[in-house]
């Protein structure tokens, strides 16, 4: 990628015409470049680069963009420290000091550097951080598979690694994109091991609350095997989380009149957690029968007689459950209901299921053949 320059000359001429614009511009700065080379120039004027962010003058990107394209043809171990301190620069956030500026000059940085470069890490968290404040994170690559090509290709220890996927979590959840925030945090959270799952106890419990709080996420079954989450096994939380993944209301009513102060501690609402755990008691009793009747909606869920039908036109909003009402009978007749939990039963089940379509479509293929002896 090429990174528009300030003005056609050598570099060392280039770093001089820095030096010069930034001490115009009030920087304390030498206008005489160092005997020490190009690299130690360039951290002079870095430290000083600060007062352009806060001009508003048409010369300040291409001046920027010049800094940027002068450490692109540093050598590869005189680049990491220059590159640090420009970030360090960049993120920092004052009025008036132009994010989108700042943006792109991280966004030039980034992409004019090799692919596999290490300091990319940097640039990145940068990026992440400038996109947030200004919530512009949609033109930011968030993509997970990215994410974890990125840390291949970086060759990221564990400790960047967390930290990378923590920042990505909470730009995210910053910019109100659940979905994709709560795939980084599991990704997070698995990239965990036996040995260090203890130290992710902040996370574990983040994501948790993350995933109960959202209103759209009902299927919680698979933050159990995570370590992290295991290794709070016996505490509040963990017992809320199992509450969510399989019991019915009438237990969560329980641990809530038991456990009022501890909910509301969480940031959680308990009007939304009733309706949430709704919700669920209700995908379990449509997996478990075809046909349930209003009477037992009624004891199960703990609605008024007038709530039930406005609960199912809810209820099948969300795709959760696919079902029909029968006002004369007075029950509701269901097509099909997603499984809280996807165990060795239900496993098995889908096994069965597609081994009966396995033998149908034999037998059709057979009869087929015996009408059609070329079919």
């Amino acid at each position: 990628m090429s990174v528009p320059a300030f003005i056609d000359i050598t570099e060392e001429d280039q770093a001089s015409e820095l030096r010069a614009y930034i001490k115009a511009k009030g920087a304390e700065i030498s206008e005489e470049n160092s005997e020490g080379g190009l690299h130690v120039d360039l951290a002079q004027i870095i430290e000083a680069c600060d007062v352009c962010l806060k001009d508003d003058d048409k010369e300040v990107e291409s001046v920027m963009n010049s800094i940027v394209s002068l450490l692109l043809i540093l050598e590869a171990e005189k680049q990491e420290t220059l590159i640090e301190s420009l970030c360090e620069k960049l993120v920092k956030s004052r009025e008036g000091e132009r994010p989108s500026l700042r943006m792109q000059l991280l966004s030039n940085l980034f992409h004019g550097m090799d692919e596999t470069a290490p300091v990319r890490y940097t640039v990145y968290c940068s990026l992440i951080k400038v996109a947030t404040t200004c919530n512009a994170i949609a033109f930011i690559p968030t993509d997970l598979d990215q994410v974890r090509k990125w840390i291949t290709d970086w060759n990221l220890n564990t400790e960047k690694k967390h930290t990378l996927l923590r920042l990505v979590y909470e730009a995210l959840v910053e910019c109100k994109k659940s979905e994709a925030a709560a795939k980084v945090m599991v990704e997070l959270l698995g990239s965990y091991t036996e040995d260090n799952a203890s130290q992710a106890r902040v996370d574990a419990h983040r994501c948790i609350v993350r995933a109960l709080k959202d209103p759209n996420t009902f299927l919680l079954d698979h933050l159990l095997a995570l370590k992290p989450v295991r290794f709070l096994e016996g505490e509040l939380l963990h017992d809320l989380l199992t509450i969510f993944v399989s019991a019915k209301l009438a237990a969560y009513v329980k641990f809530y009149q038991s456990n009022k102060d501890f909910i509301d501690s969480l940031g959680l609402n308990h009007e939304q957690n009733m309706a949430k755990m709704c919700l669920l008691t209700f995908m379990g009793m449509a997996v478990e029968f075809k046909e349930i009747s209003f009477d037992t909606m009624q004891q199960e869920l703990q609605l008024e007689e007038d709530q039930v039908e406005a609960f199912v036109i809810d209820a099948v909003r969300t795709k959760m459950v696919y079902c029909k009402i029968d006002q004369t009978q007075r029950k509701v007749i269901v097509s099909h209901s997603t499984h809280r939990t996807f165990g060795k039963q239900q496993w098995q089940q889908l096994y069965d299921s597609l081994s009966s379509w396995k033998g149908n479509l034999a037998t059709v293929k057979t009869s087929l053949q015996t009408l059609s002896p070329s079919a």
